[in-house]
């Protein structure tokens, strides 16, 4: 009948439903973001292309006005910088680490951030955490370390050079920005989050970005600009579907990212992947997906977070 009126629980499932497509939609987009970051920082320095997608991710909020003025409409200044900073923080350690290492272990690594967000979500956020996560963790620190040593130098401890200790501690700025930002979207708009994500990580990687600083040719410019459209896709789809799905749901869908970055660097740029490598990515991946599995099973949604903005 026309004037039926939709149960809360349809609507919910079809908003959840839209939020996992999105989440799908921005884990694709970020696996082609690292392979144009990594073409880009050939030459150019890691925190130069992270200053440089910084910049291009403010463009939205400077041109509209309508997401200029959302931007600045915020209750919990201190949420917002949180995020922004360790946000920051993050890309800053991932693009050094892409600029360095194969692409697709750089991504592996900085997608171990679920691990991370569980761990502060708890401290934090107070959320519940099973004690059944102590069986998969184990499984993707494996891993971990069979990725690390498939490429290690003599000397390297435990398979991890200096550049792949980069790439892991960018995981854990992730983990910490990915769980002030859920905590950030139950009293800000999209664009409040988004907005101060932009503003506090260009001032994050402004320092070391300026002091090696080299100006990007035409060439190097096309793949700047084919990594800020795909970056900032990918954070907009994310940002939004926050608001309907928790950390450990984005920990499961976000590891898409790792597939598609080590698919492209392996097809078009010849990265080896050794059957050791092979392995210990599998195994990683399958971890973070076991901890974000077992850690969900005891969430739900709250009705805070299912708010259309």
């Amino acid at each position: 009948m026309s004037g039926e009126t939709i149960p809360d629980s349809a609507y919910d499932r079809s908003a959840t439903n839209r939020a996992l497509l999105l989440m799908t939609a921005s884990a694709t987009l970020f696996g082609f973001m690292a392979y144009a970051a990594k073409l880009a920082s050939t030459r150019l320095s890691g925190p130069e292309v992270a200053m440089i997608r910084f910049a291009f991710h403010l463009t939205p909020v400077l041109l509209v006005a309508r997401y200029r003025h959302a931007a600045v409409d915020f209750r919990r200044w201190d949420l917002l910088l949180y995020r922004g900073f360790f946000g920051g923080l993050a890309v800053l350690l991932y693009f050094v680490a892409i600029a360095h290492i194969n692409v697709g272990i750089a991504t592996l690594l900085n997608y171990c951030s679920p691990i991370f967000s569980g761990v502060f979500s708890m401290i934090f956020l107070h959320e519940h955490v099973s004690s059944r996560v102590l069986i998969p963790l184990p499984v993707a620190l494996v891993g971990i370390i069979l990725v690390v040593h498939a490429h290690a130098n003599p000397g390297d401890l435990l398979g991890f050079g200096r550049w792949e200790l980069v790439g892991l501690l960018s995981a854990i700025a992730s983990g910490a920005a990915v769980s002030a930002m859920r905590a950030a979207r139950q009293f800000e708009n999209s664009w409040s989050v988004y907005g101060s994500f932009c503003l506090l990580g260009l001032l994050t990687c402004l320092p070391q970005g300026l002091s090696s600083w080299q100006t990007p040719t035409a060439g190097e410019w096309k793949w700047l600009v084919l990594m800020s459209i795909f970056a900032i896709g990918a954070q907009l789809l994310l940002t939004f579907s926050l608001r309907w799905v928790d950390a450990m749901t984005v920990g499961v869908i976000s590891q898409l990212a790792v597939l598609v970055s080590m698919a492209l660097g392996a097809t078009l740029l010849h990265e080896s992947i050794t059957a050791t490598a092979a392995i210990g990515s599998v195994l990683t991946i399958g971890g973070v997906v076991g901890v974000v599995y077992v850690t969900s099973m005891h969430k739900r949604a709250s009705a805070d977070e299912i708010v259309v903005d």
